[in-house]
């Protein structure tokens, strides 16, 4: 059963959070939050990519970067960029994209939870990417951005978010990217003590975005457990910081391939050798979107054709095997292309959804690279279907978007 709690959050003023407000750390590199960051004094890039206050080419791993956001956090606290609430509250925050809202609830969630298995995850995570981010949490004693969990909809829950959305907004603005982003702290008690038991109820919570993030909290939480001769369990630092949705509220979109070469294949050979497994469609010129599972869709040669899996090349009862990006990695990169390792191989590439279709078809008409392959995106239930089945999905399958702005609310341990 799910353990969370209300905590006391470190927040920007309702005044400064535009100013303070920021993409999450692993979404841009350096010199673009230079850029975003340029002119801006009060900019969470300061703390969450340090390097960005010395000159470029520094190492962002270098101790005097992490030792530059600890400056600047305890700056940023020195001078009321960031205030801490006087009283223990949950929080909802909603994201606003193309029309369409998604509610979250902003809890303290449970080290302990993760560490058995309580907080499931669909993604392997890379221990060099966590020991960045278990040093940025550690040295700041904090976890400055959340994590973006989901959970099985829950009727109360869901009724205390439409209650706590007919107050004011905390925070209320439209992000650079376009994305609306809306904040309300809970302040009712009731309310309060009613997220905390729903959650008691919900049997597991799962990662939706930000593995690595998630590993570096739970474990930096271990280890002072660990450290702490008296430790009880119900220190701050059993807790971090995380935003969980409703499942139902969720949308993951697509998630692209792109491929250099034909692996010595004339078009005309390539196309052949897809017939063997998939039917396929010319679809001419104009864009082609997959229509459902098992159909892709590929750009080649200036054209759109539509590719589907034909029965008995993929196995609809192995929640893995019936992902299209198993399918797509099988039958088409490894089989024809010779692509077995989508980690490390440096003739494929991913495009998020998110920058459309038109985005393939930019990278192969450029010649940079030799074909594209759009993918329909997994629903929901077959991520929570997979994290159940204790199986992780390959890289690359989900993309989520709005991304969680960072910056409006810290939790201290």
């Amino acid at each position: 059963m799910a353990k969370v709690k209300p905590f006391r959050g470190l927040r920007p003023p309702k005044d400064l959070v535009t100013q303070v407000a920021s993409r999450p750390y692993d979404v841009l590199n350096s010199d673009e939050a230079r850029r975003e960051a340029l002119g801006n004094e009060k900019s969470l890039y300061h703390i969450i990519k340090p390097e960005i206050d010395f000159a470029p080419g520094t190492d962002e791993h270098s101790p005097e970067v992490y030792d530059k956001a600890v400056e600047n956090f305890q700056a940023f606290q020195d001078n009321k960029w960031l205030v801490e609430d006087d009283n223990d509250h949950y929080y909802i925050y909603a994201q606003t994209m193309n029309g369409r809202t998604q509610y979250g609830i902003v809890i303290a969630a449970n080290v302990d939870d993760y560490m058995t298995g309580k907080i499931k995850k669909h993604e392997l995570t890379r221990r060099d990417k966590e020991e960045d981010r278990m040093k940025h949490v550690r040295i700041n004693n904090a976890n400055i951005e959340p994590v973006f969990f989901a959970f099985p909809d829950n009727d109360v829950l869901e009724s205390v978010i439409k209650e706590t959305i007919k107050g004011e907004p905390e925070y209320d603005f439209v992000a650079p990217d376009g994305f609306g982003h809306h904040f309300w702290v809970i302040d009712d008690p009731k309310a309060i003590d009613t997220i905390t038991r729903e959650f008691e109820k919900i049997p597991y919570l799962y990662i939706a975005d930000g593995h690595h993030r998630t590993a570096a909290a739970a474990l930096v939480g271990n280890e002072k457990a660990k450290n702490n001769p008296n430790h009880r369990g119900d220190e701050e630092y059993n807790y971090f910081l995380a935003v969980a949705f409703p499942a139902s509220h969720l949308n993951i979109i697509d998630y692209n391939r792109v491929v250099k070469d034909l692996n010595g294949l004339t078009p005309a050979q390539f196309l052949d050798r897809l017939a063997k497994d998939f039917d396929l469609k010319d679809m001419g010129t104009d864009e082609y979107r997959p229509a459902a599972l098992h159909n892709f869709s590929l750009y080649l040669d200036g054209h759109w054709y539509s590719l589907t899996a034909k029965e008995g090349r993929y196995d609809d009862n192995d929640p893995i095997g019936v992902l299209d990006v198993t399918i797509s990695s099988d039958l088409i990169l490894r089989d024809i292309l010779g692509i077995t390792d989508l980690r490390s191989d440096k003739r494929i590439d991913f495009v998020g959804g998110i920058r459309g279709l038109g985005e393939l078809k930019k990278r192969v008409d450029s010649g940079e690279m030799a074909m594209a392959l759009a993918l329909y995106p997994v629903s929901m239930r077959q991520l929570m279907d997979i994290a159940d089945s204790g199986n992780i999905m390959p890289p690359k399958t989900t993309w989520f978007e709005p991304k969680l702005r960072s910056g409006l609310i810290i939790h201290k341990l």
